[in-house]
């Protein structure tokens, strides 16, 4: 049974920035837009693994700082001509505390 976990609170997360979750499937990236929505990827783009978590944020994609692909932070998808996924990871905030489906 899948069970959501408290892994951060939204001020840990800067606008436009990530913030690092380490769990047993893995790391996963935080993400928060300039709006303040927050979102959740598997820390690995899917081009050469490099860390979306040290990316930069813009609008609702992160750009890998290794080779500049973009990541689509709702389903994480690359950003055309690219192709491969990131990875997903349900994500809520509710009173300022952030949750992952786990």
């Amino acid at each position: 049974m899948e069970d959501w976990n408290r892994v951060s609170t939204l001020d840990e997360i800067p606008p436009l920035g990530a913030r690092i979750v380490h769990t047993a499937q893995g790391n996963v990236g935080l993400f928060r837009t300039a709006e303040g929505e927050v979102f959740a990827l598997h820390d690995k783009c899917p081009h050469q693994g490099g860390p979306l978590s040290q990316g930069l944020v813009a609008g609702k994609r992160v750009t890998c700082p290794l080779h500049g692909w973009n990541i689509g932070l709702e389903d994480g998808q690359a950003l055309a001509p690219d192709k491969g996924c990131a990875g997903k990871v349900a994500c809520k905030v509710e009173e300022g505390q952030v949750y992952l489906k786990l």
